[in-house]
């Protein structure tokens, strides 16, 4: 059975976080999970690492890049996805506009982070919702490129656990042990 996650987060998420993302993810794949996450440094690298720590063949990996080579992470791998080559990208990215609260103001680059976000959160096909968001934002505010997928989530009813809310970073904490 296909059980997926989001690992997000801030690129400033702090190093006590990433430790905990980086064994959440880790713990998450050897119990078959398979992370999604947007190749960024800080929190998807965190969880990323996490997973490969489990196991070295990119097996329980989605990484949804926004283009090829960004941050030197090559389609060429296992689990890495060029997302605006895929046939879908024209509704990612509508998905990202109707979500993102100033799109107008991105500019083309930015507007691909945002649009990958939507399988991050949604798969590859935009119909196979991840069944949980774990992400790190400051207080736990929706807010950033984090805040697209959090609220993306929230609009598809997909429990999110955002480290920087104490109630989510006390209950992931504990049971990663």
């Amino acid at each position: 059975m296909y059980k997926s996650y989001a690992g997000i987060g801030s690129r400033q998420t702090p190093e006590d976080i990433l430790v905990v993302m980086s064994k959440l993810g880790k713990k998450l794949a050897s119990e078959g999970w398979t992370l999604r996450s947007g190749g960024a440094q800080g929190a998807d690298n965190a969880f990323f690492t996490g997973v490969m720590e489990h196991n070295n063949n990119c097996a329980n990996v989605e990484i949804y890049l926004p283009w090829n080579k960004f941050n030197n992470h090559d389609t060429r791998n296992v689990g890495t996805i060029e997302a605006p080559l895929l046939s879908n990208w024209a509704n990612a990215l509508a998905m990202a506009q109707h979500y993102h609260p100033a799109w107008d103001r991105l500019k083309r680059g930015g507007k691909s982070l945002q649009a990958r976000n939507s399988y991050q959160v949604l798969g590859r096909g935009l119909d196979t919702p991840a069944k949980f968001v774990v992400c790190w934002t400051p207080n736990g505010a929706v807010t950033g490129g984090t805040g697209q997928a959090i609220r993306m989530a929230m609009d598809h009813e997909i429990p999110i656990y955002n480290l920087g809310n104490q109630d989510d970073f006390n209950r992931i904490t504990q049971w990663i042990g």
